[in-house]
């Protein structure tokens, strides 16, 4: 009789410890899902500012249409990519951030471009929308970041025993984090 309540006792205990586990582990999936919907939204904050970023170039000045050309076309890829939120693979986000990387190079030689420019770069109009790209490129970064900070603790909790145990019986898999894109680490060059 004693070994039996004890057992049940024990059962009990470790069905409370693997609900504790899954709850934590599904707390911060949601979180990470939460800070990946930020940098989602911040992308797409940048890719609506796009087309009213060039068309004010167009507008304030003739020139360098193959430059506007590429702009126009690496928004439409970079906004064709779409990441399953349950299925944050590290092959996904890569994807995700190869077109964005697209983007924002063609963003960078048309604001080099542009200098080259007076009427255009005194323009108040591509001015304002010049400090746009660039509060939204720095809310990209902080929400690429709080995204990485996010799944550094999701993946930790996820592969930290005993936590890993329930994680492998409930399907919770590590997540993938952003990554700076090759030859992020070289200054880029403007020349005029």
């Amino acid at each position: 009789m004693k070994k039996g309540i004890i057992v049940i006792i024990v059962i009990v205990l470790l069905g409370m410890f693997g609900c504790g586990k899954y709850n934590g582990l599904v707390k911060q999936d949601e979180n990470v899902k939460n800070k990946w919907g930020v940098v989602q939204s911040s992308y797409q904050r940048r890719a609506d500012l796009i087309p009213n970023l060039v068309a004010t170039v167009k507008g304030a000045a003739n020139f360098e249409t193959e430059t506007l050309e590429k702009v126009i076309q690496a928004r439409a890829s970079a906004t064709q990519i779409k990441v399953d939120v349950n299925d944050l693979s590290p092959e996904k986000i890569q994807q995700y951030q190869a077109a964005q990387g697209q983007l924002s190079q063609a963003l960078g030689r048309l604001l080099a471009v542009s200098e080259s420019y007076p009427d255009l770069k005194a323009n108040a109009n591509f001015q304002n929308l010049q400090a746009q790209l660039e509060g939204t490129e720095n809310r990209i970064n902080v929400a690429r970041n709080d995204f990485n900070e996010s799944v550094n603790g999701y993946n930790s909790t996820v592969r930290t025993f005993p936590t890993n145990i329930v994680a492998g019986i409930a399907g919770f898999k590590a997540k993938g984090y952003f990554e700076a894109a090759a030859g992020s680490q070289n200054a880029p060059q403007v020349k005029f």
